[in-house]
């Protein structure tokens, strides 16, 4: 029985993404048919189908926006992580030389 052979990551403008969502909130088709109609991962789908729910207010959790705006500050964060620990060792490395 031979594995299915992984298919390369696709990516889909949001335009894309919003027309898909459309036809599943129309209600004439299932999540699963759209999905399988448009030859699509039916968990994405139904991600997309979530993340416009929440963007609408329609359903808590986080919206696109303050998703964007968390990976923002976490590379920020990160970024300055780094630059406290070479201060740190640049310190240090200093240190040992004055004496």
């Amino acid at each position: 029985m031979g594995k299915k052979k992984a298919r390369p990551r696709r990516s889909f403008t949001p335009e894309f993404k919003a027309g898909i969502v459309e036809l599943c909130r129309r209600g004439d088709r299932s999540v699963g048919q759209v999905a399988k109609d448009f030859d699509l991962p039916e968990t994405a789908v139904r991600d997309w189908v979530k993340q416009a729910e929440i963007d609408a207010g329609e359903r808590d959790g986080l919206t696109s926006a303050e998703r964007e705006e968390l990976a923002a500050l976490r590379r920020e964060n990160r970024r300055l992580l780094e630059d406290v620990d070479i201060l740190k060792r640049a310190t240090a490395s200093f240190a040992t030389e004055t004496r």
